[in-house]
């Protein structure tokens, strides 16, 4: 996926090419900034302005567009044809003030926290003493690095099942990049202080900045990751949402799969029903994969949980204006977004030389910060928000707070409900609602009898060239649905440290009650080899070398975090 330059002429500030057709057109006319995609001519394009008696003014070769008016009512007509990429309003642009610190301006870059939070309204729940505290949510991902802005002890690792797990240096922490980020628009917060001096803070806050990230590390320096260790973790959390002082009330999930399973048999979409049937918001990203793909990701297809999908704020606090951008646009009248966040250039922690900072060097802002786009942040930022409501609302339930969430969300004009759901999350509203007004979820209870193979769809990670297919998982133990769904329901899919007959992990926490215990891996893979007897590199996650030397997986390609939509179909 290429990256793509926003830049936007504002109108009259070079003079009109003359390409206007000779007829008027009745009613007001639009500026708007057309895209294409790479390679493609701005031909059909153009004529469809012209014979819609608009006017092209200029052409803007690096965006491979150009500015036009015409009738607000040609606007779907244009996006239809074939190569347009966007059509977005011609609006004039401001300088902005960098604050030095953060490297960035908090209060115009449309990518900053502080613009985030006030187009959802954010600070009306810190206003009213709600920061997310007492709430853990649960972050499954690619570790947490405990970069500033992370350090301030509101972050404990829950078991590391990735495939790093074995080594010191890296285990628990964020060698690809995204967990950090994630974490960072969650619960991120330069200093521990009051809801008054959140509100008044020029530093760097997450959305719900006293919530505590419980880290739940699956993803390896290059991404990689297989669904058993995703369901792996789920069913952690699940059953460990209140050891150990824990108050686990939200899941993140900025990751799905492109399983053509149904939902009521795949089993990463039972075990977030079977995370949300105990008590736990489940919050999942749309996906965003680059492809003509309609359905949501898996398990965001799953009814019950919250699916979000990423909107663009279009540089105003208000949505009457807000688009869905392209990658973004997924859904059908089966089943479509609950909801969608700001998820366009989005301003998070960095992890200096992790892979997508390595591997992004124009994302970078400032010296802490980089940019990210994709149905990943907005999923952060309405777990945020949730953590929000559920310190308000201690005893309501996910059905509860996924009404508080919806039910009252603004409705964005420019965006067919496909791919917004009910619209953008208003905080504001949520927090006046009454959850006791909630409706209890009903769908068809899923079952969880189907294949692990259905539900990695394309997505496989490989060792010495060996993909992992079929009925098994990571250690290559045969994967028996039935008696897993069964242990699912029954809390005992874990024991101890113990997951589908094998030691994943320790059997609790360390001393000092911050760290789940790692364990060493003895266990055959599904190579045949030994876990013991495999030649690691081991390697410093502050290092320059990451390069997925170890493992590798066909699901990450190349795509840029400050695209159009960063992530594949996997990591959101």
């Amino acid at each position: 996926m290429t990256a793509v330059l926003a830049v936007a002429a504002g109108a009259g500030s070079m003079p009109a090419v003359a390409l206007a057709a000779p007829a008027a057109s009745s009613g007001p006319q639009t500026d708007v900034v057309v895209t294409l995609d790479d390679g493609v001519s701005p031909a059909a394009a153009e004529r469809l302005v012209l014979r819609s008696g608009g006017t092209v003014r200029r052409q803007l070769p690096i965006v491979n567009g150009f500015a036009a008016q015409l009738r607000a009512a040609q606007i779907p007509s244009l996006r239809a044809v074939a190569g347009v990429r966007s059509v977005t309003p011609d609006a004039g642009g401001h300088l902005m003030a960098v604050d030095p610190v953060l490297g960035y301006d908090a209060t115009s870059d449309e990518g900053s926290l502080s613009f985030v939070r006030n187009t959802m309204h954010v600070t009306d729940a810190w206003k009213a003493g709600y920061t997310g505290k007492g709430v853990d949510v649960a972050l499954i991902d690619s570790g947490v690095a405990r970069v500033p802005g992370l350090t301030s002890g509101n972050v404990v690792d829950g078991p590391d099942l990735s495939f790093e797990s074995q080594y010191a240096d890296v285990r628990y922490r964020d060698t690809f990049g995204h967990g950090t980020h994630m974490a960072s628009l969650i619960a991120g917060r330069d200093a521990a202080g009051t809801p008054a001096q959140y509100t008044a803070s020029t530093g760097f806050n997450g959305i719900a900045p006293d919530a505590r990230i419980v880290n739940l590390k699956v993803a390896a320096s290059d991404g990689s990751a297989d669904v058993s260790q995703v369901i792996a973790a789920i069913d952690w959390v699940t059953q460990h949402a209140h050891d150990n002082g824990l108050n686990i009330r939200v899941l993140n999930l900025s990751y799905g799969t492109d399983s053509a399973q149904a939902s009521t048999l795949d089993p990463l979409s039972y075990a977030v029903e079977q995370a949300w049937r105990r008590g736990i918001v489940v919050v999942v990203a749309a996906g965003n994969d680059g492809t003509l793909r309609q359905e949501l990701a898996n398990p965001a297809v799953n009814p019950y949980v919250i699916a979000v999908g990423a909107e663009d704020p279009n540089n105003t606090a208000v949505a009457a204006d807000d688009l869905v951008p392209a990658f973004a646009q997924r859904g059908t009248t089966t089943r479509h977004v609950d909801v969608v966040a700001p998820g366009v250039h989005i301003l998070g922690l960095r992890v200096p030389n992790s892979y997508v900072d390595q591997n992004n060097p124009l994302g970078r802002v400032g010296t802490r910060f980089i940019r990210g786009s994709g149905t990943s942040q907005a999923t952060a930022i309405v777990s945020g928000v949730a953590a929000l409501l559920a310190q308000e609302n201690p005893t309501a339930t996910p059905d509860q707070i996924k009404y508080l969430l919806t039910f009252r969300a603004s409705p964005l004009a420019l965006a067919k409900s496909l791919w917004q759901g009910t619209g953008l999350v208003d905080v504001r509203t949520a927090l006046a609602l009454n959850p006791a007004s909630a409706p209890v979820q009903s769908f068809t209870a899923a079952a969880g009898t189907g294949t692990l193979e259905g539900a990695r769809g394309t997505g496989h990670v490989t060792i010495n060239a060996v993909p992992l297919i079929g009925e098994k998982d990571i250690f290559g133990r045969s994967w028996n649905a039935t008696a897993w769904s069964a242990a699912v329901r029954s809390n005992t899919a874990w024991s101890g440290g113990t997951f589908n007959g094998t030691g994943w992990t320790g059997t609790g926490w360390d001393t000092s009650g911050v760290a789940w215990k790692p364990s060493t891996w003895t266990g055959a893979d599904w190579t045949g080899g030994s876990w013991s007897s495999r030649s690691w590199v081991s390697r410093s996650w502050v290092a320059s070398s990451w390069d997925s030397r170890s493992w590798v997986t066909g699901n990450w390609y190349s795509r840029s975090w400050v695209s159009d939509g960063w992530s594949d179909a996997y990591w959101g």
